[in-house]
């Protein structure tokens, strides 16, 4: 399967953006990882839920496909969008993070997440294991999400939003 980088086929703002969202999937994935670590049931899931709450908007504005930024299209490119994310399967694109998508995206991550589950109770070496496994789903999740961008915005033939003004 094709990285992210390859499905930009050389386009720099689409690198540029991709790079922008791999530092901040990196940055929630250790607090994922942290998170992951405390031997409380159901801390992980929570926080795991609250960082792809807040990251899939995030990488998707990069991408200038957020909910708002889709919202201030025009009718044609605004359905052109939706038809562009349903064609790649893009799962999130466009669309705001649900309890729903957040069950659909913990299935596509099942077995990391029931090893994460079931390791964390095993003293230290457990809680390691566990770690690594939420800093690895997230990190998967988020690269996923990634790639349905660049699909999206390479089936529009559009550049990405350009870097915020705080980046």
């Amino acid at each position: 399967m094709p990285s992210a980088i390859e499905l930009a086929q050389g386009d720099e703002k689409l690198i540029a953006a991709i790079q922008r969202s791999r530092r901040l999937l990196g940055r929630k994935a250790l607090i994922a990882a942290a998170a992951s670590a405390v031997p409380l049931p159901g801390v992980d899931w929570m926080a795991d839920a609250a960082l792809l709450s807040r990251l899939v908007p995030q990488i998707s504005a990069e991408f200038g496909l957020s909910v708002t930024q889709i919202d201030r299209l025009g009718t044609h490119q605004r359905e052109r969008v939706q038809k562009a994310a349903t064609t790649v399967g893009a799962l999130l694109v466009g669309r705001l993070v649900t309890r729903e998508l957040l069950i659909k995206l913990a299935r596509h991550a099942g077995m990391r997440l029931t090893a994460k589950q079931a390791t964390k109770y095993v003293p230290i070496a457990g809680q390691v294991v566990s770690a690594a496994l939420g800093y690895a789903a997230l990190r998967a999740l988020g690269e996923q999400h990634i790639k349905d961008c660049v699909r999206v915005r390479t089936v529009l033939a559009l550049p990405p939003a350009e870097a915020p003004a705080s980046a």
